[in-house]
């Protein structure tokens, strides 16, 4: 991996928190991935990609894609960055702010079809009928975790100017899979394979949840019976069972809704040594912490972060899924402010609007977080 190449990522902040530390009682580090050229992490992996394209297909490779989110926004500004061309097919319906920030990477933007199949379908007929053409994928590939794992080498780097030879978890959000492999293959780069990893979902998006517990014994009801909006389906290949939501029922599905998991990534995770915890929130949940983290930090982040960063504002919940420690030193947490173009300020409002409202007509004063095999958490939405 040559990390040399002009336009592959650089290396972003890792920053101790004082405000969520304190509100913690552990060092609380984040590691800004929000700020790469496509404002998520996404163009780590994207770069290296389309660098590696390149090498072996010389200047004239053609980047075709299909995702009008995070993913083909990487890959547009990965490619602009090298030179290369670029298309990205949206379906119908893809806001005019997404079309223009493609277009601003000097990306060809094609609407076809009305679901995003049909546009992947389409983009998979050009790519097959113009020799130059690669079709990128969002998540599931290999040179993707790649490039994704830098930000754990990264991290473990910088963790050394304050004496930090390893955290004691790092949290993630997870959707199909591409992050999180990053975060496993990185660990094992840097001897971090026994850290545990909690990997963070929306209830009515969270595929990854839902396709550990199939492969393994649960027995609990949420372990058992799966929500009528998901299917149970066999994986020939990798003789897994996965989760496949024909529906999505959360609001931060833009991003964190994959229909299915990778298969490569649902094995890595459940043959690491150290474990994949998986938690799902409510949405609810997830826009407190994207107001907050704004407040705190004056940095917008959509709620695919912002699920991530929901154990930061909640003790109770760092408790339950990474205990304190029995030496009685304070913890050292990583949460992977992972980015995301979907926010903005009227979004935000509306986040603020919302969480009134709930609060207001939530007469049991928590929201139900559900860890692991069904474990319940009742988390009081007040603290």
């Amino acid at each position: 991996m040559d990390q040399n190449a002009p336009f592959l990522w650089q290396t972003t902040p890792l920053v101790l928190s004082a405000s969520i530390s304190k509100l913690l009682g552990a060092n609380a580090f984040l590691k800004f991935e929000n700020v790469h050229p496509s404002y998520s992490y996404k163009f780590r992996g994207m770069s290296l990609f389309v660098h590696e394209a390149m090498q072996k297909r010389g200047r004239d490779v053609h980047f075709v894609t299909a995702s009008g989110g995070n993913a083909g926004l990487a890959v547009a500004c990965a490619a602009n960055a090298a030179g290369a061309r670029c298309t990205v097919y949206l379906p119908e319906g893809a806001t005019e702010s997404t079309v223009e920030l493609l277009k601003a990477q000097n990306a060809t933007v094609v609407i076809a079809g009305r679901f995003y199949q049909e546009a992947f379908n389409a983009a998979r007929e050009k790519a097959a009928s113009d020799k130059d053409a690669i079709v990128v994928p969002a998540y599931d590939d290999p040179t993707l975790w790649e490039g994704h794992s830098s930000m754990i080498t990264e991290t473990s780097d910088q963790l050394q100017q304050w004496s930090v030879t390893e955290p004691d978890a790092i949290f993630c959000s997870v959707g199909g899979g591409g992050m999180l492999a990053g975060i496993i293959t990185g660990c094992k780069k840097v001897n971090w394979d026994h850290v545990p990893i909690v990997a963070l979902e929306t209830k009515g998006s969270n595929c990854f949840h839902h396709t550990m517990l199939l492969n393994s014994s649960g027995s609990s009801e949420f372990a058992t019976q799966l929500p009528p909006y998901v299917t149970k389906v066999h994986d020939e290949s990798s003789q897994l069972d996965l989760a496949h939501f024909n529906s999505f029922h959360s609001k931060a599905s833009g991003s964190l809704g994959a229909s299915q998991p990778a298969t490569g990534v649902v094995r890595m995770a459940l043959e690491r040594k150290g474990g994949v915890r998986c938690v799902t929130i409510p949405d609810e949940l997830s826009m407190q912490a994207a107001v907050a983290f704004a407040n705190d930090h004056k940095t917008l982040v959509e709620l695919a972060c912002s699920t991530t960063l929901s154990v930061a504002y909640k003790p109770q919940l760092l408790d339950a899924v990474a205990p304190p420690r029995s030496d009685g030193r304070k913890r050292n947490v990583v949460f992977i402010v992972c980015g995301g173009f979907k926010i903005n300020l009227s979004e935000l409002a509306q986040y603020e609007e919302a969480l009134k409202a709930e609060m207001e007509g939530n007469l049991t004063g928590n929201w139900e977080v559900i860890l692991d095999d069904g474990q319940i958490v009742n988390v009081d939405y007040t603290t």
